[in-house]
C-alpha cells in the first residue's frame, strides 16, 4: 500500500476494484463503516458481483469479468476529455503522459461500455466523482491481479491515480490489500523468483555482490521459476524434488489435477505445514511446523507495518518453528548457519534490507513500524511518494485492453469467478477444522443468477455439476441476484468441490500470475 489502512477512511472518494472487502478483509471493511454511514465518503465499487459494499456504493459498476482495463481506460478518457486531470502534478512529477493519452483513443466510451457491460453514463459519473474529489483513493485485491493481464490492470490503476494527482497525500494512493497474512513480509524477504530481499533484482550484479558478501556464498544470476512454472517443470520431469512450506497448491493453484500430477511425478516431495493438508498427504516427508501462537518473530502486514509476534504456548508435539527447521536442514547440508533466534535473524535483515534499516525489536515492542525506516530513530513511512517517486518521476504506461483467455462458448456458456466466503480462509486448512465455522458454511455453494437457473431448470438448493475444459465438480446451487446473468461464483475453500479443478492456468506474461478469476464453464442439474 502506498498509504496506511487508516487513510482509506480519510478518502473523500474510495474506488474499490476487485475486492470483496467485507469477506476478504473484514477488519478493514469495518473501518470503512463509519465514514460510509456518516456520509463522509463516496464509494465507487467495481465488481462483477453485487457484494455487500456494492449494495452500499454510490456507484456500482458491475463489469463483465476480465474487462477492468477497458473500464479504467474509459474512466480516464472521460477525465482527459473533460479536462479533469491534475495537470500540475503531471507536469511536475510524471513522464510518459503523451503516449498514455494517445492510448486512450483505443476505445470510445460507448465501445468500452459495451465491452464492460455497464452503462456509459455510470462510467461518466464515476470519472467525475473520482477526479472531482480533493482526496480519492484506490483499493484493490486479487480481483485485479489474478488475470492473464493482471499487470495491465495494475498499471491502469496506477495511471488513474497519477492522472488525478491522488498520490502522496492522506486519503489518496494506490492500495493493494494483500491476500494472506505476511504476504508482504514474504515478498520483502525475497520470496519471489527474480528478486533478492528488499526488491533487488537477481540479475543486478552489484546487488548480487552485496548479498554474496553478506552470506559468504555465490548466487545464481538467473531468476528462478514461479509456482505454476514449477508445477509444469515437475510434470515434465525437469524438477525432481520440491520443498513446500505453508502452502497447499493441490487446492489453491489452477487446474488442480495438473498440480497433483506434477507433485506425484516428483522423485521426492517434502511438505512443512501445521496440518496434514491435501498437499502434505502426497509428500514423502512431512515436517510439522509451528502455528503463529507457538513461535516468535515478526509479520509485515498489508500497510508495510512490521509487527512483533510473540509465542503464547510452546510448540505442540514434534512441531518446531519454521526458522529452526530450515536452519537445521541447511546445516545438515553443510551451510554452517548459526542463527539462535528470530531476533538474530532480524539483525541480519536490518543489515541487508535497506527498507528495514532501523526496525529493531526494541522499537516495535508495543507498536509496529512501517517501512521504509532507513536510519536511526526514523519514525517509519506512513505515506509513500509524498515529494517524489522512488524512481524519480512516475511512469505512465500505455495499456491496451485484451480479452480474457477463455470466453463463453456453446459448450461452456457461463463465466466462473472464484473468491472467498466470510467463514473460511484460503484452502480451509485451519478454518475447515473449526467445528463452529464449518457448521456456519459446511460446503460449497455455487452462486447463480435466477435467470440462468430458470433457463437450465435449476432450483435453489439443487445439486449441480460445474464443468470446465480442465475438470468438474459437484456442489449446491444458490440462486442470488449477486451474480449477473451469464456468470457463476464459487469459493475455493472446499476440497470436496475444489474450484481450482476448473480454473485456467493462463498466466500474465510479466508476473506469471494465473487467471484464477475468469474461466468458461458449463452447469447442469444432477438428479
Amino acid at each position: 500500500m502506498t498509504n496506511s489502512i487508516g487513510d482509506l477512511s480519510m478518502a473523500e472518494v474510495l474506488l474499490l476494484i476487485g475486492s470483496n472487502t467485507t469477506t476478504a478483509h473484514p477488519v478493514i471493511a469495518m473501518q470503512l463503516n463509519g465514514p460510509l454511514r456518516e456520509g463522509g465518503m463516496k464509494l465507487i465499487v467495481v465488481d462483477p458481483r453485487r457484494t455487500e459494499l456494492a449494495r452500499r456504493a454510490d456507484i456500482h459498476l458491475q463489469i463483465n469479468p476480465g474487462t477492468d482495463v477497458a473500464l479504467l481506460k474509459a474512466i480516464m478518457r472521460v477525465i482527459v476529455d473533460e479536462g479533469l486531470q491534475d495537470s500540475l502534478f503531471i507536469s511536475g512529477r510524471v513522464e510518459g503522459f503523451g503516449e498514455f493519452r494517445e492510448s486512450l483513443e483505443e476505445l470510445t466510451l460507448e465501445q468500452a461500455a459495451d465491452i464492460c457491460g455497464v452503462p456509459a453514463k455510470d462510467i461518466v459519473r464515476a470519472a467525475r466523482l473520482y477526479a472531482g474529489s480533493g482526496r480519492s483513493a484506490v483499493a484493490y485485491c486479487l480481483g485485479v491481479t489474478q488475470h492473464a493481464h493482471g499487470t495491465d490492470n495494475v498499471r491502469a490503476v496506477a495511471n488513474l491515480a497519477m492522472l488525478t494527482g491522488n498520490i502522496g497525500r492522506p486519503g489518496t494512493g494506490v492500495n493493494p490489500l494483500r491476500g494472506a497474512n505476511n504476504v508482504q513480509g514474504a515478498c520483502d524477504m525475497g520470496g519471489l523468483p527474480d528478486l533478492l530481499p528488499g526488491y533487488q533484482k537477481v540479475i543486478d550484479s552489484e546487488a548480487r555482490s552485496r548479498f554474496e558478501d553478506a552470506w559468504g556464498t555465490a548466487l545464481d544470476s538467473q531468476p528462478g521459476l514461479t509456482v505454476t512454472e514449477m508445477i509444469d517443470a515437475a510434470n515434465s520431469g525437469r524438477i525432481k524434488a520440491m520443498y513446500i512450506m505453508g502452502e497447499n497448491p493441490a487446492i489453491s493453484d489452477p487446474d488442480a489435477s495438473h498440480v497433483v500430477s506434477g507433485l506425484k511425478n516428483l522423485d521426492f516431495l517434502v511438505v512443512q505445514d501445521i496440518f496434514l493438508t491435501e498437499t502434505a498427504a502426497l509428500a514423502g516427508v512431512v515436517l510439522p511446523g509451528a502455528t503463529f501462537a507457538e513461535k516468535n518473530g515478526t509479520f509485515t502486514n498489508t500497510e508495510r507495518r512490521v509487527q512483533r509476534v510473540r509465542k503464547a504456548i510452546d510448540p505442540v508435539g514434534d512441531a518446531r518453528p519454521d526458522w529452526r527447521i530450515v536452519r537445521d536442514i541447511a546445516n545438515l547440508m553443510g551451510a554452517g548457519w548459526n542463527y539462535g533466534s528470530p531476533k538474530e535473524i532480524m539483525k541480519e535483515i536490518r543489515e541487508v534490507v535497506r527498507q528495514y534499516g532501523d526496525i529493531r525489536y526494541a522499537r516495535i515492542d508495543q507498536r509496529g513500524i512501517q517501512w521504509p525506516c532507513t536510519k536511526d530513530s526514523h519514525p517509519g513511512t506512513a505515506i509513500l511518494h509524498e515529494e517524489t517517486f522512488i524512481c524519480g518521476r512516475g511512469k505512465m504506461a500505455a495499456v491496451d485492453f485484451i480479452e480474457p483467455e477463455e470466453m463463453p462458448s456453446p459448450e461452456y456458456p457461463l463465466i466462473l469467478n472464484t473468491g472467498r466466503a466470510l467463514y473460511h480462509f484460503h484452502t480451509g486448512s485451519m478454518t475447515r477444522r473449526s467445528r463452529g465455522l464449518d457448521q456456519l458454511l459446511p460446503g460449497a455453494l455455487v452462486d447463480m443468477n435466477p435467470a440462468d437457473a430458470a433457463r437450465m431448470g435449476i432450483a435453489d438448493g439443487d445439486t449441480i455439476k460445474v464443468t470446465s475444459r480442465r475438470g468438474q465438480i459437484e456442489a449446491t446451487a444458490r440462486l442470488t441476484d449477486r451474480c449477473a446473468a451469464g456468470a457463476v461464483f464459487l469459493p475455493f475453500h472446499f476440497a470436496e468441490a475444489a474450484a481450482n479443478l476448473l480454473t485456467n492456468t493462463a498466466r500474465d506474461p510479466v508476473c506469471k500470475i494465473p487467471e484464477l478469476k475468469v474461466c468458461a464453464v458449463g452447469v447442469e442439474k444432477l438428479d
